[in-house]
C-alpha cells in the first residue's frame, strides 16, 4: 500500500480528540528492535536545521502539535513536503491554521528547549502532483529569524552527494516501528542513496506510486529496516553535509525492496530558480 509520511488526523477527530494521532494509512510493522525506523537518538544541536511543524489547534499538545518535519535552508526559510500542508492532513487550507509554527532547537518535543516560531507565509508548489507525488515541496516563511548556524546548504544538480551508494542520514520525530510508535525525541537513521534503476523497479507505477527520477530520489537498504515513516514527512535527508532530499513517500516502513522516496532537492532549486545556494545558507531568503 502506498503511504505518504504525514501523520494525518481524520478531520472529525481533530476536534473530538485532538491529542490522538492516526496514521494516514496503515503501515506494516518493522522489526521489533527498530527504533525514524531502524534509527538512533540524536541531539538537535548536531542537526540544528532540523525543525518540526506544529499546530496544537489541529493535533493537540501531546507531542507539542508536531505533525511533519522541515529543514531550515535560510534563517527565515524552511522547506517541507507539499502534502504536509494539504487539507487531507490539516483539515483546512494552511492559511486558516492560526497557530502554524516551526519548533527549532528542540530535541525532545515535550521539553522547553529551543523555541517556536510562527509561520508568516506558506507557498505550496503549484506543480505538486498528488497522484505521482512529484514536486512534493513547499516553502515556509518565518515571522522571526532562526539563530545563526541553524541553516544547511543544499546540494545542486551534479553534486556527488547524489551518487548511488553514498551514505546519508534521515532525521525526524515520526513513527519508530511502522506501528504507530511516535518518538518524542529526535532520531536519525543511516541509509544509502540507491540507483534510479533500482527505485524504478521498486515503484514502476501502481497503487504504491511511481518513481520519477527527475524530481525524486530514493534511499534505504536492500534488506530494509532503516527508513523514514509516518510523521517524518518534509524532514531532511543529508549526505556529505548537504541537503539532498525531503521525506516524501514510500510503501510501508523499512520493508525489503521498498525504499523511502524523497523529493530531490536539486529539482527544488531548479523549480524555485535558487541558483545561488550560498545566499540561502547565509540566510538570504
Amino acid at each position: 500500500m502506498r503511504r505518504l509520511f504525514a501523520r494525518a488526523l481524520v478531520r472529525p477527530l481533530v476536534l473530538a480528540a485532538a491529542a490522538t494521532a492516526i496514521p494516514l494509512v496503515s503501515a506494516t510493522p518493522a522489526s521489533a528492535d527498530s527504533v525514524v525506523v531502524g534509527g538512533f537518538p540524536v541531539e538537535v544541536s548536531d542537526s540544528p536545521w532540523t525543525v518540526a511543524l506544529s499546530s496544537r489547534d489541529r493535533f493537540g499538545g501531546t507531542r507539542a502539535g508536531q505533525f511533519c518535519g522541515g529543514v531550515a535552508v535560510g534563517r527565515t526559510t524552511v522547506l517541507t513536503a507539499a502534502h504536509c500542508l494539504g487539507e487531507q492532513v490539516l483539515g483546512s487550507p494552511p492559511e486558516e491554521v492560526r497557530d502554524l509554527s516551526v519548533i527549532a532547537g528542540r530535541t525532545d518535543l515535550l521539553s522547553e528547549q529551543g523555541h517556536e516560531v510562527a509561520v508568516r507565509d506558506v507557498w505550496v508548489n503549484p506543480a505538486h502532483d498528488d497522484v505521482s507525488n512529484s514536486g512534493d515541496f513547499a516553502v515556509l516563511s518565518l515571522a522571526e529569524a532562526l539563530p545563526a548556524g541553524s541553516v544547511i546548504g543544499m546540494a545542486a544538480e551534479g553534486d556527488p552527494a547524489y551518487s548511488p551508494e553514498t551514505g546519508a542520514l534521515v532525521y525526524g520525530w515520526g513513527d519508530t516501528s511502522g506501528a504507530g510508535d511516535y518518538a518524542n525525541g529526535l532520531r536519525a537513521a543511516r541509509v544509502r542513496v540507491l540507483p534510479d534503476a533500482r527505485c524504478k523497479r521498486a515503484y514502476p507505477g501502481s497503487d504504491d506510486g511511481r518513481y520519477l527520477a527527475g524530481t525524486m530520489l530514493c534511499a534505504g537498504e536492500d534488506v530494509g529496516g532503516r527508513d523514514a515513516c509516518q510523521g517524518d514527512s518534509g524532514g531532511p535527508l543529508v549526505a556529505r553535509g548537504r541537503l539532498i532530499g525531503l521525506v516524501s513517500w514510500g510503501s510501508g516502513c523499512g520493508r525489503p525492496g521498498s525504499p523511502g522516496v524523497y523529493t530531490r532537492v536539486s529539482a527544488v532549486l531548479r523549480a524555485l530558480g535558487w541558483d545561488d545556494t550560498a545566499a540561502r545558507q547565509r540566510g538570504g531568503v
